[in-house]
């Protein structure tokens, strides 16, 4: 079966998979998606890359961050991940999933917008794992609104807080359990870098977590605890299907990319392990840009 080291034609890789318009309520769950999201269940090909790390992955029941939790998994790490209450059925299938590579997987219920469930999830994730090496920054909102003054308060504030507070504080309580050699990755966005004028707030968000995380990592440096940012270009997750797009928009999703459609949450998991492996030792303060060729700064 082909995996990640195939050789294949990137234009024509999941040509299978239609972007097809569909509308979900809330944040989206895989298990209503017509077409899925791959995740690499058949084809991540691990190889020892972090054998006996400790990972947190939030927004690790679907999209990016269950790619990256499945991709952890099989390179040999135990993995917690957290996610809302309301998506416990894609967490469950994922947390299989990590168990069948043979690792522990801790499941994490919560909501990442209040202070003190984000301080119980590292708390936790670090008593189930019994450490804590890797950290990734990872769950997100973003709902498209067309019109400023249509953009609330309230959806203003919530994207902040899912985005930009839950990775600072994130960072602030796993800290204390990072030895040196630790990894830290955001996962930022090329919203960053081309905002869309009807995703002001998560535009302006994914570009705070780019600045936070430089400073951040010039300051863990000399402690030799790495942080880097993953940049993701349109890739197909179920965020894309509960707002995060216009649905007439979603038939033609990603192929403005160079590459000429939607990147799939596959193809962004090597980027993270990447990162969080020893192999990137010297890469701190990067921003790793996975868009299928949309230039940037």
């Amino acid at each position: 079966m082909a995996d990640q080291y195939t050789m294949t034609d990137p234009t024509t890789l999941y040509a299978d998979i239609d972007t097809k318009a569909i509308s979900q309520d809330g944040p989206g769950l895989d298990a209503d998606m017509r077409d899925r999201a791959d995740l690499g269940e058949e084809t991540y090909r691990g190889s020892g890359r972090l054998e006996g790390r400790k990972a947190l992955v939030t927004g690790g029941d679907s999209g990016i961050g269950a790619a990256t939790a499945i991709a952890f998994a099989r390179e040999g790490a135990d993995v917690a991940i957290s996610y809302l209450p309301e998506e416990e059925e894609d967490a469950q299938r994922i947390v299989a999933l990590i168990e069948q590579a043979g690792r522990t997987a801790v499941a994490l219920p919560g909501d990442l917008t209040d202070r003190e469930t984000v301080r119980t999830t590292v708390q936790t994730a670090v008593e189930g794992l019994g450490g804590l090496d890797i950290l990734v920054s990872n769950a997100g909102k973003q709902q498209h609104v067309e019109r400023l003054e249509d953009l609330t308060d309230e959806q203003f504030d919530e994207t902040f807080k899912t985005n930009v507070y839950a990775f600072f504080w994130l960072v602030k309580d796993a800290l204390p359990h990072l030895p040196a050699g630790s990894s830290i990755i955001a996962t930022s966005s090329i919203q960053a870098y081309q905002p869309s004028e009807n995703l002001v707030d998560y535009a302006t968000t994914k570009a705070s977590m780019n600045t936070m995380a430089k400073a951040i990592a010039q300051q863990l440096a000399p402690r030799g605890i790495r942080v880097n940012v993953v940049a993701p270009g349109p890739v197909w997750t179920p965020l894309q299907t509960a707002g995060g797009q216009p649905t007439d928009a979603l038939p033609e999703f990603g192929q403005q990319t160079p590459i000429g459609r939607a990147g799939q949450p596959a193809e962004l998991a090597p980027a993270f392990v990447f990162l969080a492996s020893p192999e990137s030792s010297y890469v701190v303060g990067e921003t790793l840009h996975v868009n299928g060729g949309m230039p940037t700064p």
